[in-house]
């Protein structure tokens, strides 16, 4: 399989932009969840001329795992530089799985304060939710083996590669 994340990219910036003109939205607050999500919202951002900064969520502490799995030797600070509230949020993230990313990212920017309405954009959508979580921006769907994964390199290049789980898998 050969997706180009940069064709997939542009894909969906078109369609934040009719999404933007259709709901009349003025300065939408782009967030982006690390790490992937983080790569493709910078690209998003410059794309669609977003003139307020680009905000990004280290989603690590919000994880309903989080006691299982412990503290990831690589957080990074969420970094909101504007007041979410009555804002249009644009989450992006590289891939909608299960949901629970997602449900995480918006426990978080929800600890921020009120936004009027959170939009959804995401690079690959695939078969696996445990969560009633749908993007409305999807890049590229796969159905995929649950030994199978989709895995973003980057920032520079981006490269996007499905790989099979060591041992069978199970949810990423």
């Amino acid at each position: 399989m050969n997706l180009q994340v940069c064709d997939l990219v542009r894909e969906m910036s078109e369609e934040i932009q009719k999404l933007i003109r259709a709901g009349g939205i003025e300065r939408p607050l782009m967030v982006g969840i690390h790490t992937g999500g983080v790569w493709i919202a910078e690209r998003l951002h410059a794309l669609l001329g977003i003139e307020d900064p680009l905000g990004t969520l280290d989603i690590s502490f919000y994880r309903d795992d989080f006691s299982r799995v412990g503290m990831n030797p690589r957080v990074k600070p969420s970094h909101l530089p504007l007041s979410v509230d009555g804002r249009h949020i644009i989450l992006v993230d590289d891939v909608l799985f299960t949901g629970r990313t997602i449900r995480a990212a918006l426990n978080e920017i929800f600890d921020y304060g009120r936004p009027a309405r959170v939009t959804l954009a995401v690079l690959i959508e695939r078969d696996g939710r445990e969560l009633p979580i749908e993007a409305r921006v999807v890049g590229h769907k796969l159905k995929l083996e649950s030994r199978q994964h989709v895995k973003l390199s980057g920032p520079n290049p981006l490269e996007l590669k499905i790989v099979n789980a060591p041992g069978g898998g199970g949810p990423q």
